[in-house]
């Protein structure tokens, strides 16, 4: 059997990872200013780090929002598109082994996946993600650079930005410690660094999207969520998952190779009897 290839294209962004005899591959990820230049570009490197043959690849598997510029078979190798919502919760069940879970897409915006065994159902999503960061990074930092806003995070003062409970009250209240956050922002009055502006953005964008996930489990009995795509990367992101987990009773799940997460599920479709396009 040979090589199966799951490819997930994003607008200006793409990862690649490949399967043999079950083994993953080292994945790849290329940002480029077009799908089509990103995805050409991802490709040459992965074959070229794992000293692949086109000949070795028997399937190639697309799925993300900048497949939908793919029109013809990569390479002359048979081609098939996977709808995105199944490859992020086949990722999330490949990274945990859980048959009930939520998985957490976190992109440009952010999608929410509900597994239960083989049922995969997307139950929404919110338009809070890196988008988010990278804007009004843009507006108050005057940067898109997001090695730039991380570093600039990584030295903020939250409690300089965002109003805590125990600004407001002298006790903890019902399932809230003093250092949970009553408004995000609500404590800037006057001008602040840079630095503080930074960990707040990443820490709103951040708790939304935890809140978010933890919202749409409560009509159910899952309380893992798995954390996908390039935020789950961002250092600031365990502590504060960590302070929803101790708050709400949850857990947090961050895969080593949590940005990889939709290729993952893309390249593992056919054997999970997916639906499968071919182009």
């Amino acid at each position: 059997m040979g090589i199966i290839i799951g490819i997930d294209i994003g607008g200006s962004t793409t990862k690649i990872v490949g399967f043999e005899d079950n083994k993953l591959k080292i994945p790849t990820f290329v940002k480029a200013d077009h799908p089509i230049a990103s995805l050409f570009g991802a490709f040459g490197k992965f074959i070229y780090d794992n000293s692949i043959d086109l000949s070795d690849i028997e399937k190639i598997m697309i799925t993300g929002v900048g497949s939908a510029y793919v029109a013809q078979p990569i390479y002359g190798i048979p081609t098939y598109k996977v709808d995105e919502f199944t490859c992020n919760g086949l990722g999330g069940q490949y990274f945990t082994g859980l048959n009930d879970l939520i998985v957490v897409s976190m992109g440009t915006g952010t999608s929410l996946v509900q597994v239960n065994g083989d049922k995969i159902v997307h139950t929404g999503g919110i338009g809070i993600g890196g988008g988010t960061i990278i804007g009004l990074s843009s507006l108050l930092l005057k940067t898109t650079d997001i090695s730039q806003i991380m570093n600039l995070a990584s030295k903020g003062n939250l409690s300089n930005i965002d109003l805590q409970i125990q600004d407001i009250s002298t006790t903890p209240l019902p399932g809230l410690p003093l250092n949970a956050t009553a408004s995000n922002f609500g404590k800037v009055r006057n001008a602040v660094c840079e630095e503080d502006i930074a960990i707040g953005l990443m820490n709103m964008v951040l708790q939304v999207i935890g809140k978010s996930a933890i919202l749409s489990a409560l009509n159910s009995d899952i309380n893992n969520f798995v954390m996908i795509g390039n935020l789950a990367k961002f250092p600031q992101g365990k502590e504060i998952f960590d302070s929803l987990e101790a708050m709400f009773d949850v857990h947090f799940i961050i895969p080593e190779q949590a940005e990889y997460g939709t290729a993952i599920g893309a390249a593992l479709a056919e054997r999970h009897h997916i639906k499968m396009l071919p182009i």
